[in-house]
């Protein structure tokens, strides 16, 4: 994998190399739009040549200092030596990460939607417990996480959530998370303390701004409002400002009552539309990709993404990569960059 990120640097300096060369030439200015996507081009593609070669000059500061201790040994340095290299490691292993995150639309905002699957209340209670493990998620990264849209079921847990999650490459990390989610516990709604399954839904859309072409007719769209609702039924507004949408072409449903005005939840539910149009589009292509590439890429796993067992022992088990965590209780708080990384060394950028 190393090797390949450093055959995709060298690429990127290649790249670099060439547009500058464009950028002396005479006329450059002529056509300003055409020069500032050049320059932009130029910007993104030196923040990721710059960072390595930083690390590769560390490298061979380290390099050097390991020679001299092999010559005269110190224990002082021989310490900081091994500091250095642990610290260069990890950054390494984060810009190899990044460099995996090559997907048009991976660098976007994430709009993540959970849907309890047949179960009940205890199913409701896992989607929740998942719409909460993503908003740790979130805050353990600086990512800032709104809840566009929440349903309360009737006893405890959700009916369903919208959570728009903002930060760079959210939506490249995230779309790892797509899928079924399958939690192994003793009921705490079970009076007879027996063990149950339950499953529950993810499935991640990149945010779309209005850069992105995405034609939506008023005629294609039934537009409901609704009184919106909160847990126990406290804030309950007395107007109907929440706002439902139905694209009737596509038969996608989405909805909004975040906000205290009408307008402002029609305009955010307007944006989710957006955003669920435009992955249709780019699944709908996948499909078509996949039909090609079907014979030599194997991406066979189950229904399940991920199990997540509390009893009769703990342990995340994500079915794709068979990486396996022992501590639930500390991945469902937020902590699941393991697995993340995992499905994209994995997968690499390959569309979830």
């Amino acid at each position: 994998m190393r090797s390949e990120v450093i055959f995709d640097v060298a690429r990127k300096r290649d790249r670099i190399a060439y547009l500058e060369q464009r950028m002396a030439e005479p006329g450059f200015w002529d056509d300003g739009q055409a020069a500032r996507t050049t320059i932009s081009e130029v910007q993104e593609l030196k923040g990721w040549v710059e960072p390595w070669e930083e690390l590769q000059q560390k490298a061979a500061e380290l390099k050097e200092l390991r020679e001299l201790l092999d010559i005269e040994p110190d224990d002082s340095l021989e310490s900081e030596w091994q500091t250095n290299v642990g610290a260069l490691e990890a950054e390494v292993d984060r810009l190899e990460l990044r460099t995996m995150l090559r997907g048009k639309e991976d660098r976007r905002d994430a709009l993540l939607t959970i849907h309890p699957g047949a179960g009940g209340t205890e199913s409701q209670d896992w989607a929740e417990m998942l719409m909460r493990m993503y908003v740790r998620w979130a805050e353990r990264h600086g990512f800032t996480a709104e809840i566009l849209d929440l349903l309360p079921g009737e006893e405890a847990g959700i009916k369903s959530a919208t959570i728009e999650i903002r930060g760079e490459y959210a939506y490249g990390y995230l779309k790892a998370e797509k899928g079924i989610h399958r939690l192994v516990r003793i009921s705490p709604f079970d009076s007879q303390k027996r063990r149950h399954t339950s499953f529950a839904s993810v499935f991640v859309y990149p945010v779309v701004e209005d850069d992105i072409e995405i034609a939506v007719e008023d005629k294609d769209l039934r537009v409901d409002t609704f009184r919106a609702s909160g847990a126990g039924g406290q804030h309950v507004n007395k107007t109907s400002s929440a706002v439902r949408i139905t694209h009737i072409p596509t038969g996608i449903v989405v909805s909004c009552q975040s906000e205290r005005s009408q307008h402002q939840n029609r305009a955010t539910a307007m944006k989710m539309l957006r955003s669920a149009l435009y992955q249709r589009a780019l699944d709908e292509r996948a499909v078509e990709r996949e039909k090609v590439e079907s014979e030599k890429t194997d991406i066979g796993w189950g229904n399940q993404i991920r199990s997540y067992v509390f009893q009769p022992y703990t342990m995340v088990t994500d079915h794709r990569t068979e990486l396996k965590v022992g501590d639930v209780h500390r991945v469902t708080d937020g902590d699941l960059d393991p697995f993340i990384h995992a499905y994209l060394k994995e997968f690499g950028g390959r569309a979830a």
